[in-house]
């Protein structure tokens, strides 16, 4: 989910803006496993940000590539403040898979056999397309989340900036390191995985207090 900057109008209400990045195609908007219901019922609803506020693509449109138009569309005029975002085990975040272009826009795009996969063993979905939001928006803050019992191997490559893997569509995570400022949230499980772990450790522990 991405996030466009906003104040608290009230100690009750947010007046934040949030973009859902992707959703299936052929779920019926009210089917609990879409993006639109999980995002309301796990995020925005707990952070009080009002229904009109969140603006998600149709996965039950009739020409989803138009839909997806759209959606680049108010993002473009929106803009992003924050981003969380997911790394898949195949290093996918949003729902750009692996071979997918850096420089792409929102799309339509079809599930590889691992992703699917990977949601079989938390969801009863069948769908093998979404939308999906683009590689592009570098230019945010970023917070990654670290899937437990995620692929080691690919977090590493997403997530280490110096003697890493090279940026590359084969790991779409890895355009993480064009960000000017990313959050990682990961477990020492997934760090192992980091070619340069122990470094990240000794800078992180030893930087200057001015330092974000």
């Amino acid at each position: 989910m991405s996030w466009h900057a906003g104040t608290a109008t009230s100690a009750f209400v947010c007046d934040a803006r949030a973009f859902v990045l992707d959703e299936y195609i052929g779920l019926p908007e009210w089917h609990p496993e879409t993006y639109k219901q999980v995002i309301r019922r796990d995020v925005t609803d707990r952070l009080n940000i009002a229904a009109a506020n969140v603006l998600e693509p149709d996965g039950t449109a009739p020409a989803p590539d138009l839909e997806a138009s759209d959606h680049e569309q108010a993002i473009q005029a929106g803009g992003i403040g924050i981003q969380i975002l997911g790394v898949g085990t195949n290093g996918h975040i949003g729902f750009n898979e692996p071979g997918c272009s850096l420089g792409s826009r929102t799309r339509v795009k079809t599930l590889l056999p691992r992703t699917r996969s990977d949601k079989a063993a938390f969801s009863n979905t069948r769908e093998t397309s979404r939308i999906t939001s683009s590689l592009r928006y570098q230019d945010h803050h970023g917070i990654p989340q670290h899937n437990p019992g995620g692929n080691r191997e690919a977090e590493g490559r997403s997530y280490s900036t110096t003697g890493g893997e090279p940026i590359s569509t084969i790991c779409p995570g890895s355009i993480l390191q064009l960000h000017p400022r990313t959050w990682v949230d990961i477990d020492e499980a997934a760090a192992s995985g980091l070619a340069l772990a122990d470094y990240y450790r000794y800078t992180y522990e030893n930087k200057p207090a001015w330092q974000l």
